[in-house]
């Protein structure tokens, strides 16, 4: 999904300065921003404050949305470089098209993961004829500087690992996690996880203690670490934990997000992840002209203009503001 917010502005992210290293519990509330002229996103990354988990830079919870009779997603073609998109949902489908040729249709609880690397650009939309509701997470991860110039890819994965224990069952989308595998390409140590807890669960989920962790709550009530997580908000956790304890008091849906911590800086403008203000401006320039990104096939309808740059120079900088 594209960042479509018309007055864009960088973010800086990234390098270790920040990161804490011992367990905290930091709710993350989100701000509402606008897709399109229906629909709305709540974003916690980048938040006030809090720029990455690891290599997670950029979260975005929508839904559960009626679109009966609404178009549903539609975000036409749009770049982006030095990322990969993971596409999940819960309900509804999104069509995914983009410039390496891809089209294909993701499913709840399907990996859509789309490696950007040097240039891609890609569409999403709700197929004509789509299911009532629509409900997911978009997220990106930062990819680091020895991978992103690789060329660009799109992954899909419709059999992914699950972890089960009484009261949850965890589906495991990106990295490692108690032993399972992704099967989605990663260049960090990374894990994302999408866990379903049944009403009354009290668990405990192994975790990595040199990883820094966070866990967005798609629905349902569920506390984390003893603290309450309501749908469309994050907790951030912090490192230094080897479990965390998960209790639902309804059946809830949470996605568990963690890595290592990101050492390098970052400048993240619009759809771009680069290191340096010329990176941007050559990228905007490329996508402006068409000349760098590619074509998306078969979208009915213009790609997004790049907004323009501020007028303050860029600069990458640290994980927090």
């Amino acid at each position: 999904m594209s960042n479509l917010e018309r007055e864009a502005v960088p973010s800086p992210c990234g390098g270790r300065g920040f990161v804490v290293t011992e367990p905290v519990r930091e709710l993350l509330s989100p701000r509402h921003v606008k897709l399109g002229e229906s629909s709305e996103v709540r974003r916690l990354l980048p938040n006030l404050g809090r720029r990455m988990v690891g290599a997670w830079c950029f979260v975005d919870h929508y839904g559960p949305d009626d679109i009966a009779d609404e178009p549903g997603m539609q975000v036409p073609p749009h770049p982006h470089m030095g990322l990969q998109t993971v596409s999940w949902l819960h309900e509804g489908e999104v069509l995914h098209r983009d410039s390496t040729g891809s089209l294909q249709m993701i499913r709840p609880r399907e990996l859509g993961l789309m490696t950007s690397g040097r240039a891609i650009s890609h569409s999403e939309e709700s197929p004509r004829s789509h299911a009532r509701f629509l409900h997911g997470a978009q997220l990106w991860v930062a990819l680091p500087d020895g991978h992103r110039h690789t060329e660009p890819r799109f992954e899909h994965h419709a059999d992914l690992p699950v972890v089960t224990a009484p009261g949850i069952e965890a589906t495991l989308i990106l990295g490692d996690l108690d032993g399972a595998t992704s099967p989605g390409t990663a260049y960090t140590p990374i894990v994302g996880a999408d866990l379903a807890l049944t009403r009354g669960a009290d668990v405990r989920l192994p975790l990595e203690p040199d990883f820094e962790y966070a866990v967005l709550s798609m629905s349902g009530e569920a506390h984390v670490d003893g603290v309450p997580v309501l749908p469309g908000s994050m907790l951030y956790l912090g490192c230094g934990r080897d479990e965390l304890p998960l209790r639902a008091e309804s059946d809830a849906g949470l996605m568990l997000l963690g890595g290592e911590p990101f050492a390098e800086e970052l400048i993240m403008f619009w759809n771009w992840i680069g290191r340096t203000q010329e990176e941007i401006e050559q990228a905007r320039r490329g996508w402006m002209e068409g000349s760098r990104f590619g074509e998306v096939k078969g979208y009915d309808g213009d790609p997004l203009p790049a907004p323009e740059l501020p007028a303050t120079p860029l600069k990458p900088r640290g994980r927090v503001r």
